[in-house]
């Protein structure tokens, strides 16, 4: 039986994630900042208050899970907040920053000492974030959070190599959540699946790739 930890467990992916690692017999850990009554119904352990983009938040978690060994962790948690050339707004974007793109690093370095030889990482990201892959534009926050947290996924997999820790940088595709305003093309049950699948192919050989929810390799 696996530990696994999945932050922004309370809805959506995060919450899909719990429920199919918790049916199969996973220990589930699940963070989030607030608890949902769907996130309670599994009844997995429920650490609350864990906000990913402050320091104290994520503090406050590592004390609880003192001695606790994990053997998957999926920085899940993440926002999208509109930001277009034309309507910039810059609190906005250092916000997906904060969390986006530092809150998995944050998690990351601070649970270390909870990993080991044969754990793996897990970072949600999205195909927004690849450089090749923007045809549209736009989305300038969201974008730029999801292209920095990639290249933090690339450099955990170098570094925590000689630890034997893999990292698989993940894009879940377009969700139907609250995210995306239900008007995604395929369901968190589906997206979740793959998510997990890939995480259980992950090898310290194959560290440090970014792929898609389906198998599918993304550029960067």
């Amino acid at each position: 039986m696996s530990v696994a930890l999945i932050t922004g467990a309370n809805r959506g992916i995060g919450l899909e994630l719990c429920r199919q690692l918790a049916a199969r017999g996973d220990q589930v850990i699940a963070a989030c900042r607030n608890p949902s009554d769907e996130l309670a119904a599994l009844g997995v352990r429920v650490e609350p208050e864990v906000d990913v983009g402050s320091d104290p938040g994520v503090a406050a978690l590592v004390e609880r899970l003192d001695g606790v060994a994990i053997d998957v962790l999926i920085n899940n948690a993440g926002i999208m907040r509109p930001s277009t050339l034309h309507r910039l707004n810059f609190d906005a974007c250092r916000a997906m920053f904060e969390i986006n793109a530092l809150g998995p690093l944050r998690v990351t370095a601070a649970l270390l000492p909870n990993l080991r030889a044969g754990s793996k990482i897990g970072i949600i990201t999205s195909r927004m974030g690849s450089v090749a892959d923007n045809t549209s534009g736009g989305s300038y926050g969201y974008r730029m959070s999801k292209t920095a947290v990639n290249m933090a996924g690339k450099s955990l997999a170098h570094d925590l190599a000689v630890r034997e820790i893999a990292v698989a940088i993940l894009h879940p595709g377009w969700v139907q959540t609250d995210m995306t305003g239900n008007t995604g093309l395929i369901t968190a049950e589906t997206s979740a699946a793959g998510l997990i699948a890939r995480i259980d192919e992950l090898t310290l050989e194959t560290s440090g790739g970014f792929w898609h929810t389906n198998g599918d390799e993304l550029p960067w």
